[in-house]
């Protein structure tokens, strides 16, 4: 058996799941932009969704033997991993996390750079959405073809 609609399906949901991580993790780089004091004392510190391609025969077993099945991958996300870039210091001797020199250790978190991520997140999960309206659509007309 090739590879169906289903899998496509699945493939296409890993996607989708995946980029919705992705959009989860810098909303919250963007809410602790200005963070200067977590849980561990410090600044808040930007957070990554690592990716890794998972080959589609692992995942679903029904296409193990599947000759075109190693040519598919499904997407999914290990890990959240903190970047451990320092933050910017600034002189402001009166804000409450100041050290002794009155200098403050802001997150690293770049907005600009966090916005361009947010959009190619965006977009590939649009695209994932089109991707699976596509393949809905055909689904209709095959039924619509053997009925």
């Amino acid at each position: 058996m090739s590879m169906d609609f289903m899998s496509a399906m699945e493939i296409t949901a890993s996607g989708l799941g995946a980029e919705r991580m992705r959009m989860n993790v810098v909303a919250s780089n963007l809410a602790n932009a200005r963070t200067t004091r977590t849980a561990d004392g410090g600044p808040y510190q930007r957070m990554d969704a690592v990716f890794r391609a998972v080959p589609a025969a692992e995942r679903m077993q029904l296409h193990a033997q599947d000759p075109t099945a190693r040519f598919a991958y499904l997407v999914e996300v290990p890990e959240i991993r903190q970047d451990g870039t320092p933050g910017e210091r600034v002189y402001d001797p009166g804000h409450p996390d100041a050290d002794g020199e009155g200098y403050v250790t802001l997150p690293n978190v770049n907005v600009v750079s966090e916005m361009v991520n947010m959009i190619t997140a965006s977009r590939a999960y649009e695209a994932g959405v089109t991707v699976m309206d596509t393949l809905r659509t055909m689904a209709r007309s095959a039924i619509s073809i053997g009925g």
